[in-house]
């Protein structure tokens, strides 16, 4: 069986507008979305700022998308080795946020964002690093924290039992040399997955909707994996 997961990234008050257009995209799919929430400042106002906007992500979790956490500012800082901080800002463009972590500077930042979800009624089980870049110690401050899984580039790992679903996160970089071959990589590598069975995993991000052809590409995609009989679904249906 395919199982598609399809994620929308950056969610907070500053891209709303962003989230609430490929929600739309997702609903007329008749999908669900994992939603990826930034629960401290960010491209200026923070989630505890705006407290209007947490029911509109209520709004989405009764229609059956789920609220996943990532990060808490969404900024890489002065943490780790110079060679670390150097991939951190290839892969992720400064997103690195949990990429150098101890184990108590990652816990200090996932107890804040819970705390605000809390604080506004929502609740995450999941976890994903800014950049999809997280040290060893985030993953054990994860489990000790109670998380129930976090991903990477390369799959979704279940913090309980150790489990990882393999399969790879497939996104655009907007405005970045080659994007046009990215994104006929993305829609082939989704079209060959979908064949093969498996995880298939499309993010979705708010800058992708500023550049002509990557929405129209990342939808034909998806629509590529549910016709090979892909079922959609949140990460939590693919840990549970």
């Amino acid at each position: 069986m395919t199982q598609l997961v399809v994620s929308v990234h950056d969610v907070a008050p500053a891209t709303a507008e962003h989230t609430r257009r490929w929600c739309a995209d997702t609903d007329a799919l008749g999908i669900p979305a994992s939603l990826l929430v930034i629960p401290g400042p960010w491209r200026g106002a923070s989630l505890a700022d705006e407290p209007g906007y947490a029911e509109v992500l209520r709004g989405r979790a009764v229609r059956g998308d789920e609220l996943v956490m990532h990060g808490w500012s969404h900024q890489a800082g002065p943490e780790g080795s110079l060679l670390r901080r150097s991939v951190g800002r290839m892969v992720a463009r400064g997103a690195a946020e949990f990429g150098a972590l101890d184990e108590v500077e990652a816990a200090d930042r996932l107890m804040s964002g819970r705390a605000v979800l809390r604080e506004l009624g929502l609740a995450a089980r999941g976890f994903t690093p800014p950049g999809w870049l997280a040290s060893a110690a985030t993953n054990r401050a994860l489990r000790q924290a109670g998380f129930r899984y976090t991903t990477s580039h390369f799959g979704v790992h279940d913090l309980r039992t150790g489990r990882l679903w393999r399969g790879f996160a497939l996104s655009h970089r907007p405005g970045a040399t080659g994007e046009r071959l990215g994104a006929a990589l993305v829609k082939e590598w989704a079209r060959w997955r979908a064949n093969r069975g498996g995880l298939v995993r499309i993010a979705l991000h708010p800058d992708d909707l500023d550049r002509p052809g990557l929405r129209d590409t990342t939808l034909r995609a998806i629509e590529t994996v549910l016709a090979a009989g892909g079922r959609a679904m949140t990460y939590s249906d693919v840990v549970r």
